[in-house]
């Protein structure tokens, strides 16, 4: 059945559940190979830092292991993420996972020195991008209406509990043979790629061959997408912002703990509830409100969650003990996750298909960027200033901040109008690529304008 403007539409009834969503045989296989997937890559990332700490005796070096699977979203994101646009994201996906199982086998092989190992990691950790952005753009083809905005949910708060899972698993293993944990890894890989691979329709590409320029022009039309069309400009917006304070808690929690734990808790202990609080008050944020509150009212409730989210952290001026922290902490990452995914749904229903994955690459890209800018400026600033005075202040700032971007939040009409242009594979004309030579070949196709067969939703 085609897609239809109705169907992307949040409707006044009820939210969609969770069987509703499971239903979709497709999302079930892409569920499974991105749980297994998130696992595994967690349990590698715990062993690896263990594997290179015991390799160098360098704390440099460990870091490093751990830091490496953030680079290629920095220095290359959207150009690689680009790469899922011009192939069928099954194939890509696919493809993507079985480099990694090999890579991951490669690195597991005793006896590699330290620097060998980080760059195989960091070649892993290019395929990231393209099948990241393959499974983002597969999504709304998959599940239409409120199912795609809890398919989301699932999906962000099933990530934070692989990412608890996959520590604590990974810790437990590296601590008796690190080289089995790399080895679960590449095996989550290789199931990850035959869910995948028999659970998702072949669709054609989003851009076809002759529709295709140069990589770095194409990357260039994610980019002005994104930023050039005022309702996504402003869902980017606010999710950039969103990331710059509720990663600070996390980010900060062990300087945090050393310097404030009390309460009967020593400091590994608050260490370890604030930096857990913010991925379980995520998780409960996530499911909670996209199974409870009506898609019309999850709309309205971005606003004011939007405000709260910094709003929970400004009472670390008090200099609360660590147990209250992460209660702030928690409550943050509940306010969060509340608006996140209705916000990512709302993104890619305002996004002609031929342009899912490139958005993908600039969202992640960014998200990357504002959470590690968050976290060293106010590392820095704790140089010289105290940990709960930085995290307060920086959270007023936060409140400041979505106070702004909630106040140029876009109308309900202007939200219908960019979702029915999207529909019809609309793109506004100053952000539409530049028009080839006449006589040529168009640069870009969308679904409908250039005669491709349109892409049926399940």
């Amino acid at each position: 059945m085609e897609a239809t403007v109705s169907d992307e539409r949040p409707s006044q009834e009820g939210p969609a559940t969770f069987r509703e969503v499971f239903a979709q045989r497709e999302y079930r296989a892409v569920f499974a190979a991105s749980a297994l997937s998130w696992i595994g890559d967690f349990i590698a990332k715990a062993a690896v830092t263990v594997l290179v700490y015991r390799e160098t005796q360098s704390v440099g070096y460990s870091a490093a292991a751990f830091a490496v699977s953030f680079l290629p979203w920095l220095i290359g994101g959207p150009l690689l993420a680009t790469l899922a646009e011009r192939y069928r994201y099954r194939s890509v996906m696919v493809a993507c996972d079985l480099i990694r199982m090999a890579l991951m086998v490669l690195i597991a092989i005793p006896g590699a020195p330290a620097w060998l190992i980080l760059c195989l990691l960091f070649a892993t950790t290019l395929a990231n991008p393209p099948s990241q952005a393959a499974r983002s753009a597969l999504m709304p083809l998959i599940l239409t209406g409120d199912r795609l905005v809890v398919g989301l949910s699932l999906n962000s708060s099933t990530g934070q509990a692989a990412q608890v899972l996959g520590y604590l698993i990974g810790a437990a293993i590296a601590a008796v043979n690190p080289t089995a944990a790399l080895l679960i890894n590449a095996a989550t890989f290789a199931v990850s790629a035959v869910l995948v691979r028999f659970g998702v329709r072949d669709r054609p590409p989003a851009m076809s061959a002759a529709h295709r320029s140069h990589l770095l022009r194409e990357t260039g039309e994610g980019f002005r997408i994104v930023f050039g069309t005022p309702v996504l400009r402003a869902i980017a917006l606010l999710v950039f912002s969103s990331m710059l304070f509720s990663i600070v808690p996390e980010g900060l929690a062990a300087a945090w703990a050393r310097e404030g734990a009390s309460g009967g808790l020593d400091t590994g202990a608050a260490q370890a509830v604030i930096m857990a609080a913010n991925p379980v008050g995520f998780i409960l944020g996530g499911l909670l409100v996209s199974r409870t509150v009506a898609p019309a009212r999850r709309l309205v409730l971005i606003r004011p969650l939007a405000v709260l989210a910094p709003l929970a952290l400004v009472p670390a001026l008090l200099d609360p003990p660590p147990l209250v922290v992460a209660l702030l902490a928690g409550l943050c990452g509940f306010a969060v996750a509340g608006l996140l995914p209705v916000a990512n749904g709302l993104f890619v229903r305002a996004l002609p298909n031929g342009y899912r994955a490139r958005a993908f690459g600039v969202m992640a890209t960014g998200v990357q960027v504002a959470q590690g800018s968050a976290v060293l400026a106010t590392g820095l600033l704790a140089e010289w200033i105290a940990i709960p005075t930085v995290v307060g202040a920086w959270s007023v700032a936060g409140v400041l901040l979505m106070a702004l971007a909630v106040a140029a939040w876009p109308t309900r009409e202007t939200i219908d109008a960019a979702v029915e242009a999207a529909g019809n594979s609309v793109v506004p004309a100053a952000v539409q690529p530049r028009q080839p030579a006449e006589g040529s070949e168009p640069l870009d196709g969308l679904p409908g304008e250039r005669g491709r067969t349109s892409q049926a939703v399940s």
